[in-house]
């Protein structure tokens, strides 16, 4: 009989350190926040799988996701840090630089009309 790998033996009883953070989903009518615990080392696609958003909106495709921590854009290999909040960004229906124009051009049109 083989002795074991002390080396092993020492990681499988060492503990393993988690930190938490939390992901969320705002939608127009909500905002949905899952609070985690995950182990140190997760990157921002493993808490996202965690929190279970993707089974609870099977539309949301992991690959296709734009996502940030605390409002800055990143990516879903980042490694996660203690208290992180991982944004799921969703699709913007029209871009805000043609909102903006198409408001000041209402807004020019309404002052000509006064």
């Amino acid at each position: 009989m083989s002795k074991p790998d002390s080396r092993a033996a020492a990681s499988l009883s060492e503990p393993v350190s988690v930190i938490p953070v939390e992901v969320i989903y705002p939608l127009a009518a909500e905002q949905i926040l899952y609070t985690l615990a995950v182990p140190d080392g997760t990157v921002v696609q493993g808490a996202i799988e965690r929190s279970g958003v993707l089974q609870r909106y099977p539309e949301l495709v992991l690959d296709d996701l734009s996502v940030g921590i605390f409002g800055k854009l990143t990516t879903l290999g980042t490694v996660l840090r203690a208290k992180d909040r991982v944004e799921i960004y969703r699709p913007l229906l029209a871009d805000p630089k043609e909102v903006r124009k198409q408001r000041a051009a209402e807004g020019a049109r309404a002052r000509k009309h006064r």
